[in-house]
C-alpha cells in the first residue's frame, strides 16, 4: 500500500468552481487516474475514504461534488431524511452538465505531473454508478466500475433517452456489480444492461451478489462484507489490467 496525501480541491469548468476530494500517492511517478462519482449523498465520509482506498493501490484519485451547482459542500449520512434529500438533489442534476462535469474532472487530472493522461478511469457508487455509466460514452475513459446504478435502463438525469442508448458509445471496459436482493434494480433490468453490452460489443463483466443495494458502503446496514471484498477484488483487477497496463514502461524488443 502507498501512502498518500489528500485534499480538497476546485475543478474548473467555466464559471463553475466544482469542490473535488483528490488523494494521491505521495511518491513521486506517473499514476493512472481515477474519478471516484458519490452516491446521492454527496463526497461523504464513505466516498472519501473510497477516494484514500483508491490512491493507496496506485492511483491518483478525485471524487468531484456532483450536486455543486444547487448543494455547494452537500454530504450526508444514511438516514431516512438524508435520502429524502439526496433524492431531491439527484432529481436536479443533467446528463450534460454533469458529462461536462466529468470531462472537467479529466482535464484537471491531465493536468496533473503525477498522472498518465491516457489511463483514466472511474468507480461509482448508486446514482454515481449511473454516472459512471453515462460518461462511460466519453473517449478519455479507458475502465469504468458501475455499482448498482438504479434507472439505467429505464431514464436518464434531466430527461430524455434512458442512459442505456449511450452503450455503441462506450469505447472502454466496464464492470457493473448488482446486488440480486436490489428492489431498486429488478434483475430483468440488470439483463438488460448485459444484452445490451454483449449486443455492441463492450468489453464487459456484469457481477451478481446476494446482496441488497448499498452493498459495497460499510457505513449502510446493507453492507455485505463479502460481496463488498470480492467487488474491491474485481475493480483492482480492472484497473491494474486496463489502467496500470497502459502506464507501463515498454519493453525493448529483442
Amino acid at each position: 500500500m502507498a501512502d498518500i496525501t489528500s485534499r480538497w480541491v476546485k475543478v474548473v469548468n467555466g464559471d463553475l468552481l466544482i469542490d473535488a476530494y483528490l488523494a494521491a500517492p505521495t511518491a513521486p511517478g506517473c499514476y493512472p487516474g481515477v474519478i471516484v462519482f458519490q452516491e446521492i449523498f454527496g463526497v461523504n465520509a464513505h466516498i472519501r475514504d473510497v477516494t484514500e482506498r483508491i490512491a493507496r493501490e496506485g492511483y491518483v484519485a478525485i471524487a468531484p461534488a456532483l450536486y455543486q451547482r444547487f448543494a455547494p459542500q452537500f454530504e450526508a449520512g444514511y438516514t431516512a431524511a438524508d435520502i429524502d434529500l439526496g433524492r431531491q438533489y439527484k432529481n436536479q442534476t443533467k446528463a450534460d452538465e454533469l458529462l461536462s462535469d466529468t470531462q472537467a474532472t479529466i482535464a484537471y487530472l491531465q493536468g496533473l505531473e503525477a498522472v498518465k493522461g491516457d489511463a483514466i478511469g472511474t468507480i461509482g457508487f448508486c446514482f454515481g454508478g449511473h454516472v459512471a455509466y453515462l460518461v462511460a460514452q466519453l473517449p478519455d475513459i479507458k475502465a469504468t466500475a458501475a455499482f448498482y446504478g438504479a434507472g439505467i435502463t429505464t431514464m436518464t438525469p434531466g430527461g430524455g433517452l434512458p442512459t442505456l442508448a449511450i452503450t455503441p458509445k462506450i469505447r472502454g471496459t466496464l464492470y457493473a456489480f448488482f446486488g440480486d436482493r436490489d428492489q431498486s434494480i429488478p434483475m430483468e433490468q440488470v439483463k438488460e444492461i448485459e444484452r445490451a453490452l454483449h449486443h455492441h460489443g463492450i468489453r464487459h463483466h456484469i457481477f451478481i451478489y446476494p446482496a441488497d443495494h448499498g452493498f459495497f458502503c460499510d457505513q449502510r446496514d446493507s453492507y455485505d462484507a463479502a460481496a463488498a471484498h470480492d467487488a474491491w477484488t474485481q475493480v483492482m483487477h480492472l484497473f491494474e489490467t486496463v489502467l496500470k497496463a497502459s502506464t507501463a514502461p515498454a519493453q525493448p524488443s529483442s
